[in-house]
């Protein structure tokens, strides 16, 4: 249990290194990465551009894998699963929002949402109807049947929050998710996705280098020269 929110650990991530090479040069992208995220919390990492974010959350949602250590995910040993088993985590245990939006554009707003829970295995009306309400969620309720072309950069990142809440995941890992707006679009869409987070009860792992929606988390850390140092939140964390 975490002292301060009360909930169980959801995330255990114990020693996590990751190395790349580079020519014959090894460049040492996470050195030891240990830390705890109970369920329910909301988390924002920040750092320089190529401080070894993105490998982190990439490694947290089983996109890549890391040379060593160990991730628990609701008691689930993650870092020694099949291609298979991953691709099952990742379609049923996180939802993903990175900073474009990769919205199939032959699809409409409302069709994006559903499909993949469609494709899990869940009835198309029922995805349909979940898809429905995610979108109304992050006030597209009037844009359901527009194709991505006709619709603005914020509505864009407002599905694409839409859709990763839509398998009912147990995170969702957002990667620069207001990268590509303009400061009003990023403070719409970073409030809606933390206000969805807190609402369906998801754990949030935000990755950003804006303050206004790093201060937005309950919990902040950055990532600077391969460690991870928590820090005290500037602004009113939930």
């Amino acid at each position: 249990m975490n002292e301060i929110t009360g909930n169980p650990m959801l995330v255990r991530v114990r020693n996590i290194i990751k190395d790349y090479k580079s020519g014959a040069e090894i460049l040492h992208i996470l050195k030891g990465i240990t830390f705890d995220i109970p369920e329910g919390s909301s988390v924002a990492v920040s750092g320089h551009s190529g401080s070894g974010k993105s490998t982190l959350l990439n490694i947290l949602g089983g996109l890549d894998r890391s040379d060593s250590g160990s991730i628990a995910v609701g008691g689930m040993e993650i870092t020694g699963l099949s291609e298979r088993d991953l691709s099952s985590y990742r379609s049923h245990k996180v939802g993903f929002i990175f900073q474009f939006h990769y919205l199939l554009k032959d699809f409409t707003a409302l069709e994006n949402v559903m499909l993949p829970a469609y494709m899990a295995g869940m009835r198309k009306k029922d995805a349909l109807e979940r898809a429905r309400l995610l979108l109304g969620d992050v006030k597209m309720d009037e844009r359901l049947h527009h194709f991505p072309s006709e619709l603005s950069g914020g509505e864009r990142q407002r599905v694409a929050v839409a859709r990763a809440m839509v398998n009912d995941p147990d995170i969702i890992l957002a990667d620069e998710p207001t990268g590509n707006l303009d400061p009003v679009n990023s403070s719409v869409v970073a409030e809606l996705l933390y206000a969805g987070a807190e609402k369906w009860g998801k754990t949030l792992i935000v990755v950003t280098h804006e303050e206004r929606v790093a201060e937005r988390a309950r919990v902040r850390y950055t990532l600077e020269a391969g460690i991870l140092r928590e820090t005290k939140p500037s602004g009113d964390g939930r």
